[in-house]
Order: structure tokens, then C-alpha cells, then sequence
């Protein structure tokens, strides 16, 4: 395999480093730390998303594609960590949110203004009368994955926050524009990508309640989901380049489809199912302990399935979306930390280190719902209070759950005593 031999450090611009005193990360932060990250011994620097967005979803709510967001610097100071990277043998990698934009991009506003072209843009539908949505599909964050917009006189989707509707990527125009993104940035440097969310992009034929879910099932690996990655790929011209895939509610057989060097669409991908063995009931927002027969056989399954069939894991513990994983599986402690990374580097696949677990960094603790960010966090804090929980209850589970704990730029153990340099 290609990247096997690789490793990839994922930053969280927003909380990595701030270089001039304001607050938030930004990309001169990471110029300035490009030599402890190369001490490290990986070969690529993950980012997530620094466009220009309103941050409703923490970046991941994109209102232009490509343009660097004032507050994360220019792209004049992009340029120079390509540079300054290549320089030192690291090479970039980009987040790349196809799956959905913000409402305040200019294809959504143009989209309200009542241009037919941007409408096509994104998936529209009528209600089912009586004010009900077209379906009863649940958002990731909680709550309908429908809005009424009134404007528009129809409902339209999104699979995660209100603010970030879902693409129609059956429409041509949007597929070619999309590739023009990645190409954009293939341009300036880039040296690979990662997809959010890439496998809810195509989907049903027909749009019908989830009579057993929240509607994941039916939308994510989609009818059409293999066909656009192999075009984007394609349009792109990014085939060969280190690019991981995001899946979400996927499965071993649609993986080793992405994955495949005969594909032709993606080098790895990331699969979650090891990170919902404390889910009770499969509920992410109901804690139990971690069930360790479970996550021994999920890796066995998952390791030894990739590699019978050729196709290719991203393995990991932290990224920018989970808990600490020395809080999560371990006790905090040193030791907890060395054996969680062990794991990981010891197993088949590329592995991934999120900014601060070679440190062995912990959840946040917070202690009130006031110093909570994310949206994710804000909605279910209401959803687990109006559902009977007590505060203090409900402040538990979001302390044990929220993506807050991983993109709070807190260290609670020694430095020294900490860093691990594994790869």
C-alpha cells in the first residue's frame, strides 16, 4: 500500500496556536510549530477547515471554498506553510466539506433570491402537508433534518445543522463545481485531502420515512456515492494523492469498495464503529462503560476484513469530533496514554494523531453549559433537559461526549513526562 509506511497529524487551527495574541489558532501558529510537528515523524499536516465561514459548526459551515478566513490569517501566509513545510518534508493536507455548505454561501443566497439554477443546487422538497416535512429524517445535531424556508415555498435538507444544507450532487453543475475546488488547492500545493462526511452525499432514489431509524441507513452509502467518487477523483486529477474519507454509518463491504487501488477513489478511509462501544443502546448520548470484547472484535473484524480484500484503514483514537481517548478508554494517566498509542501504531493502516494526544492531553472538564461551544453540544443539552434529565445529569453526559473536549486547548499532565514519538 502506497501510505503505509505514513503517519498524519491532524490540527484544529481554531485552538492549536495563536501567533498574534487573539484568541483563536491560525495559520502562522502552524508555521511556527512546524518543526516540534516534524519531530513528531509523520509526513503530512491534517487541517480542518479554514475558509471563511460564519462558524456555526466551528468551520465546517463553508461560505467560500477558496478563500482563507481573516481570522485564521491570509493566503499569503498559506502559501508560506506549503513552503516552509515541503521545506521540511511535510507535506499539506486540506478538509474538504462537499457534502454541504453554510446558508450563508453565495450558491444558497442566490439560491433565495430565486435564481432556478442555485435552487437546483441543493435538495428541495415539499412537505407532506399539515406542516410536515418530506420525511422524518433526523439530524446529526438533533431534531429534523427538514427546514421550512419560506422564501423558497419548500423544505430543504440537512443532515446536520440547520445552517449547512445538503448539495444535490445528481445535478452535474455542482459535481464540476465541487472538483473545482479540489483542484484549486491541488494547485496551490496540497498535497492530499479529507472528505468529510463523503458518504452521505448520494441520496435515495425516493425519499421515504426510516421506519427503524433516524434515516441514516437510507441515505449514507448511497446509490450513487461510488460513481461521484471516482468522477471527482477523476475531474479532480487527484488519483494517487493521500485522500481518506470520512464515512459515516457505513460498513466493511462499502470501505473495501472506497479503498481498492483498483477503485480509483479513495487511499483510506475512517470508520467509527470502535468508537461506540460506550454508546448504551447504541446511543451516543446515553453512557455505559466501554464494552472491551466488543472493541477487540470491531478492530479484529475491521483489520482483518481490510486486508483479505486490499482496501485500507485510517486508524486512530482522537480526531476533532471525539472525547480524549486517555479520558475516554484509559485513566488519564501516562501509561493509559503509551498503550492507547501503541495500539493504534501497531495496527494495519495509516495512522492518525489528533494535536495534543502525543501529549496525552484530557477532556475539558467543564462545569457549566455556558463554556460549551459546539453546536452539537448546545442542542442535546436542551434535547436531554426538556427530555426529564436533571442539569447536573445532563452536564455529565455532555462532559463525557461533547467534540468541545477535543477542541479546547487545555493540557493537564506534564509535558515531559508526556510526549510520545511513536511514529
Amino acid at each position: 500500500m502506497k501510505f503505509s509506511g505514513s503517519c498524519v497529524y491532524q490540527i484544529y487551527p481554531k485552538s492549536f496556536k495563536d501567533s498574534n495574541g487573539d484568541g483563536l489558532g491560525d495559520i502562522r501558529g502552524i508555521i511556527e510549530k512546524l518543526d516540534y510537528i516534524k519531530s513528531l515523524g509523520v509526513d503530512y499536516i491534517w487541517s480542518t477547515p479554514f475558509f471563511v465561514s460564519p462558524m456555526k459548526d466551528n468551520g465546517y459551515d463553508i461560505a467560500n471554498y477558496c478563500e482563507i478566513d481573516p481570522r485564521f490569517g491570509t493566503m499569503a501566509d498559506f502559501d508560506e506553510l506549503i513552503k516552509l513545510a515541503n521545506a521540511k518534508g511535510l507535506k499539506i493536507m486540506l478538509d474538504m466539506v462537499l457534502c454541504h455548505t453554510s446558508d450563508q454561501h453565495e450558491w444558497f443566497q442566490r439560491a433565495l433570491a430565486g435564481e432556478e439554477q442555485y435552487q437546483r443546487y441543493y435538495i428541495l422538497r415539499d412537505g407532506r402537508g399539515n406542516g410536515e416535512p418530506p420525511t422524518n429524517w433526523q439530524c446529526a445535531f438533533g431534531g429534523s433534518a427538514w427546514q421550512w424556508e419560506p422564501r423558497l415555498g419548500k423544505w430543504y435538507l440537512h443532515l446536520h445543522d440547520v445552517s449547512q444544507p445538503d448539495l444535490d450532487w445528481t445535478n452535474p453543475k455542482v459535481r464540476e463545481e465541487l472538483a473545482n475546488v479540489v483542484r484549486f488547492w491541488k494547485e496551490r500545493g496540497v498535497a492530499g485531502f479529507r472528505f468529510d462526511v463523503i458518504n452521505l452525499i448520494s441520496k435515495p432514489e425516493i425519499f421515504e420515512d426510516d421506519t427503524k431509524g433516524l434515516g441514516r441507513k437510507l441515505f449514507a452509502d448511497g446509490p450513487h456515492v461510488h460513481e461521484y467518487l471516482r468522477e471527482l477523483v477523476k475531474n479532480a486529477g487527484i488519483d494517487g494523492m493521500i485522500t481518506v474519507g470520512e464515512m459515516a454509518s457505513t460498513n466493511l463491504e462499502n470501505c473495501l469498495l472506497y479503498t481498492r487501488p483498483d477503485a480509483h477513489e479513495l487511499s483510506m478511509v475512517f470508520s467509527f464503529h470502535h468508537l461506540k462501544v460506550d454508546y448504551k443502546g447504541g446511543d451516543k448520548w446515553a453512557l455505559m462503560d466501554a464494552d472491551i470484547s466488543a472493541l477487540k472484535k470491531l478492530f479484529e473484524e475491521w483489520q482483518v476484513g481490510m486486508a483479505k480484500a486490499g482496501g485500507w484503514n485510517a486508524v486512530f483514537w482522537c480526531n476533532h469530533d471525539q472525547p480524549r481517548a486517555v479520558s475516554r478508554f484509559g485513566d488519564g494517566s501516562a501509561i493509559s496514554a503509551k498503550m492507547l498509542a501503541a495500539a493504534v501504531h501497531l495496527m494495519r493502516g495509516t495512522p492518525y494523531i489528533y494535536q495534543g494526544e502525543e501529549l496525552g492531553m484530557t477532556n475539558a472538564k467543564f462545569t457549566s453549559i455556558e463554556q460549551y461551544r459546539d453546536v452539537e453540544s448546545l442542542n442535546y443539552y436542551k434535547i436531554l433537559r426538556e427530555s426529564g434529565k436533571t442539569e447536573s445529569e445532563a452536564l455529565k453526559i455532555i462532559g463525557e461526549r461533547s467534540r468541545d473536549n477535543s477542541r479546547t486547548p487545555r493540557l493537564t499532565l506534564p509535558l515531559k513526562k508526556m510526549t510520545l514519538i511513536l511514529c
